[in-house]
């Protein structure tokens, strides 16, 4: 690894912790928002406990899509992009990837939409 990073990492780890308890809440908040959101849609998602990604198993009535036309659907139809699974192999098949990069108003937005595809598409 670079060795800049390295000396960085160390500094961070040794002297950074309360940036990191900061940085950790927001990730937190975010995943909170996010999964709230997807059960109001019905889409029941297990919480992550230390990512800033939520894999979610597709909803049982679109799961004969694949992971990447519903993914596509979920561009196509709420505006929202996720990663499909199958692009991290095999065993990604069957799930989507939310990455958790957009602010708590986006991301409620964003589920706001989901829920509409969802709810439209029972």
């Amino acid at each position: 690894m670079f060795q800049p990073i390295q000396i960085a990492a160390i500094v961070a780890l040794r002297e950074c912790e309360a940036e990191t308890r900061k940085i950790r809440g927001v990730y937190q908040k975010r995943r909170d928002v996010l999964i709230e959101g997807l059960a109001r849609g019905g889409w029941k998602v297990e919480p992550p406990r230390g990512t800033m990604f939520v894999w979610a198993p597709i909803p049982e009535r679109f799961r004969e899509l694949g992971s990447l036309e519903f993914s596509k659907l979920l561009l196509e139809k709420a505006l929202v992009a996720v990663s499909p699974g199958v692009g991290f192999g095999p065993l990604g098949e069957g799930h989507v990837r939310f990455a958790l990069v957009e602010n708590e108003h986006r991301t409620r937005q964003a589920t706001r939409t989901i829920k509409q595809l969802l709810t439209r598409s029972s």
